[in-house]
């Protein structure tokens, strides 16, 4: 991306989308029984709220009445049925894992097959996007977590902290190829999850070889544990080799998340938060997946960055977008095109 000597002034950036992951997949309903909705109505109001608090992307996850992470498509089809009617104007966002969450003790926290999750591009109604890994990696969430961080929820039990140190994201070639094929017939706009330059490089890839064609909208994920860590130094350089036609968001985990959303709030990118990815403000202080929301919506404001209302943030994201072929998707994404028979030198946009 490149930043002119004006592009830290507000006028000059995009309104600032907020994307609101408020249904904490790895969490127990006790260990923040106030903001983690169980009931088919409470999945339903954490979207109103935080809609109406100033977000205007949701991140989906879905419980059965168990408590544990639903896993039925079924489940999200009705959830998404009712987000449609209660929240018009949000970009519904399937998180791409489903569900993965533990389902009894000591079990493993892991991701569906590749053949359930291709299903993603079956749900009815369909969502605006579904979030993709790229590339297989280890997504141990554990690494960013501290003692203090964990005190007084589940993951003080050995098998739970064992079995989330030892996820993986299951994302080969052929499974990205084949699960952005699918999203792309049905309609539905793939949401990268992009932990490093590998990853991103890996999809470039993708796009010169034409395996997608449309429109780039990123998440940094700067988790650690197989991911970027909330190192400032990893972030910038993820910026600073993201095409300049990029939509990029950064997200963290824990008390990492402030910081890093409020570098993106200033550097006109766009930022996540909810419970999903911590249940902290201030050292020892829970907060809640609109709490969080509401702190950003502040922070922009001193900032002088205007937030995004729900049609911005579907132009912005570029939604009703679609490009015919690689050409033109290099072009509008802001990569260099490929190059040409006999070419050599470097390539360049014309």
């Amino acid at each position: 991306m490149h930043f002119l000597d004006d592009s830290l002034f507000p006028e000059n950036q995009e309104k600032l989308v907020i994307t609101a992951a408020p249904y904490g997949p790895e969490w127990e309903l006790d260990d923040f029984r106030e903001d983690l909705p169980l009931t088919m109505e409470e999945h339903v109001q954490a979207a109103v709220d935080c809609y109406e608090a100033g977000a205007t992307v949701l991140h989906i996850h879905v419980r059965e009445l168990d408590g544990k992470g639903s896993k039925r498509l079924s489940k999200f089809n009705e959830l998404l049925a009712g987000l449609r009617e209660a929240v018009p104007d949000m970009i519904l966002q399937v998180g791409g894992s489903i569900s993965f969450a533990p389902e009894g003790e000591g079990a493993d926290a892991k991701w569906l097959t590749d053949d359930t999750r291709h299903m993603l591009a079956e749900l009815d109604p369909k969502p605006d996007q579904v979030t993709v890994a790229v590339s297989t990696k280890q997504m141990n969430i554990t690494d960013l977590m501290t003692p203090d961080t964990i005190a007084g929820t589940s993951f003080e039990r050995p098998e739970v902290w064992e079995a989330y140190r030892e996820m993986v994201v299951p994302a080969g070639p052929s499974w990205v190829e084949e699960h952005v094929r699918r999203l792309q017939a049905a309609g539905i706009q793939p949401h990268f999850q992009i932990p490093g330059i590998p990853q991103l490089e890996k999809l470039e890839r993708l796009l010169r070889r034409g395996a997608y064609t449309g429109p780039l909208v990123l998440t940094w994920v700067g988790i650690g544990g197989g991911g970027d860590g909330p190192n400032p130094f990893n972030a910038m350089e993820f910026i600073r080799r993201a095409p300049e036609g990029a939509v990029l968001t950064l997200e963290s985990l824990m008390r990492s998340v402030l910081p890093i959303n409020t570098m993106a709030i200033a550097m006109g990118l766009h930022v996540r938060c909810g419970n999903e990815d911590t249940i902290w403000g201030r050292k020892g202080e829970r907060m809640t997946s609109v709490q969080q929301i509401e702190q950003l919506v502040r922070i922009a404001g001193e900032l002088g960055r205007e937030v995004a209302t729900g049609k911005e943030a579907r132009e912005i994201y570029k939604l009703d977008e679609r490009y015919d072929n690689v050409d033109e998707t290099l072009a509008k994404t802001g990569f260099s095109p490929n190059r040409r028979p006999g070419q050599v030198g470097f390539t360049h946009h014309a």
